[in-house]
């Protein structure tokens, strides 16, 4: 019988998400995976330190504040419990490099979400303050938020770099789908509450194929997919195409 596993260190208590055992073809994927996270994740701190040190230092100069920013974000995760492997929904502390001005409010940003998990397209195009095309119409653009440092470091993805120390703690993976913040979760509906069911990735399906030009319910089929059909080589090929989509501007 499956048990039922709050997640934990939000005000989500009123958001449930079944805990439930591992097949053990899966648990030797999971393991695997592990392996590798662990592995890319040690590699590429070392290999990136020098410029997460001048990110650091130019984010500093940019603007007042820490260069890192901590956020909640809802993740799945492996436990080991009663000699079994079973998937756990809680929250855990999300790093990123802080691209936006100290102390803003996520006001504005509640709003799109709200409207973009509705597809309410005129809400979205109403909070919009840049330029808005078909490729990122379901991003919010022109954020007076975000830093001149900022805008560069999100446009090459080197606010990301910090994620490596997620997927090396084992609260993300290199590959998966994006962790969702908790005010997303609580605008879910029951069948998007589904890709939750995995690890959450640094990159994934979604964030190589449609990225900023896919619409809510079309991102979590892409997760969905990805979570039925996760393997070995999924993940190998995802990691492959990430840099091509960085470059192509898909990832920001």
């Amino acid at each position: 019988m499956s048990e039922t596993i709050p997640i934990r260190k939000t005000p989500l208590s009123e958001i449930l998400f079944p805990a439930f055992s591992v097949a053990e073809r899966e648990a030797d994927y999971y393991l695997l995976k592990r392996v590798v996270d662990v592995l890319i994740s040690s590699v590429l701190l070392i290999l990136a330190a020098p410029i997460m040190v001048f990110v650091a230092i130019a984010i500093k100069l940019d603007s007042r504040g820490p260069a890192i920013y901590c956020q909640d974000r809802v993740g799945c995760r492996y436990r080991w419990r009663n000699g079994q492997y079973k998937k756990e929904v809680s929250t855990f502390t999300f790093y990123k490099f802080r691209s936006m001005y100290h102390k803003t409010t996520d006001n504005i940003h509640r709003e799109f979400i709200a409207a973009y998990i509705h597809h309410d397209v005129k809400r979205m195009a109403s909070l919009q303050e840049g330029k808005t095309e078909n490729g990122n119409k379901f991003k919010l653009n022109g954020d007076k938020r975000i830093t001149r440092v900022g805008r560069f470091i999100r446009k090459t993805s080197l606010d990301e770099l910090p994620q490596l120390w997620n997927v090396l703690k084992g609260e993300m993976s290199m590959v998966g789908p994006r962790p969702a913040i908790p005010y997303e979760v609580e605008l879910y509906s029951p069948w998007h509450m589904h890709r939750l069911g995995a690890m959450p990735g640094l990159t994934g399906l979604w964030q190589v194929t449609a990225r900023n030009s896919a619409a809510f319910d079309d991102m979590v089929r892409l997760d969905l997919e990805y979570i039925e059909k996760q393997s070995f080589w999924l993940d190998l090929k995802i990691l492959i195409l990430t840099p091509l989509a960085v470059l192509d501007r898909k990832c920001n």
